[in-house]
């Protein structure tokens, strides 16, 4: 089992209940209710149409599950089923709650124009700001397992990651189980940001080599829904607040912010 994982589901609070888990073409999304009646709600990137029609237990839309235990659908993490762990992962993050001290309104995609000057980096993951990055970087790798014009395969990970002194990594690592071995790769010195709206904003992620993590918060949860239900991409989407993660205790570490 990852172990980043892991150390993660030991940290979620058993007897949580599950309020709706709503799968869209693009994005999952699912709300959960705590101890204290809060409801609480966290979003995963829903896999390719192709691996959703491999399984049959989930479908497009609301699904009613007979788990009541939140802890233990966010379990599913550790499966291999994509799917399966992309509810998972939607679940683990309603369930986080990071201490808003250490959030800032932080755009990864900014931020990373912003530090990418100059400096060799790797981006794990086709991301819509790849463009900008490119006339501005010293050296910019692109990892993909479905490579696009100008990617490099995943496969040449080995190769490309130590040399970055800027690593960006998609949060779909942690639905894939690549996460770990891409981070082994890591030399010291490199700084490391994980991104999406699937990355868990927990600290303990810090603990396994990452400096910064730009994900999500729900804000608005009608908006989010109708922009789920309509396949929007995260662009586009309404309802969410971008935020990023810092380490408090290792900000010397890490790029201005």
């Amino acid at each position: 089992m990852p172990l980043i994982l892991d150390s993660i589901i030991e940290t979620l609070i058993a007897g949580w209940k599950i309020k709706q888990v709503n799968i869209g073409v693009n994005w999952t999304l699912v709300e959960v209710i705590n101890h204290e009646g809060e409801t609480r709600a966290g979003v995963a990137a829903t896999p390719g149409t192709a691996e959703f029609k491999a399984q049959a237990q989930f479908h497009y839309g609301l699904n009613h599950l007979a788990i009541e235990d939140a802890r233990i659908l966010a379990g599913k993490v550790r499966e291999v089923e994509p799917v399966q762990v992309a509810i998972g992962l939607a679940t683990l993050n309603s369930m986080l709650a990071p201490d808003p001290a250490t959030l800032a309104d932080i755009d990864a995609g900014d931020w990373l124009v912003e530090n990418a000057i100059g400096r060799k980096v790797a981006i794990v993951g086709h991301f819509p700001f790849v463009k900008e990055l490119e006339p501005i970087a010293q050296k910019l790798w692109v990892l993909e397992l479905d490579p696009r014009e100008g990617d490099l395969p995943a496969s040449e990970a080995p190769r490309v990651i130590p040399n970055a002194d800027l690593l960006a990594i998609t949060s779909s690592a942690l639905i894939n189980h690549t996460l770990e071995g891409i981070l082994a790769l890591v030399q010291p010195g490199t700084k490391v940001i994980m991104l999406g709206p699937s990355t868990p904003l927990t600290p303990i992620l810090f603990k396994f080599g990452v400096d910064l993590l730009s994900g999500v918060q729900v804000s608005d949860m009608p908006a989010l829904i109708e922009s789920i239900e309509a396949g929007l991409s995260f662009r586009k989407m309404r309802g969410l607040r971008r935020v990023t993660l810092l380490n408090l205790l290792d900000s010397l570490q890490c790029f201005d912010v």
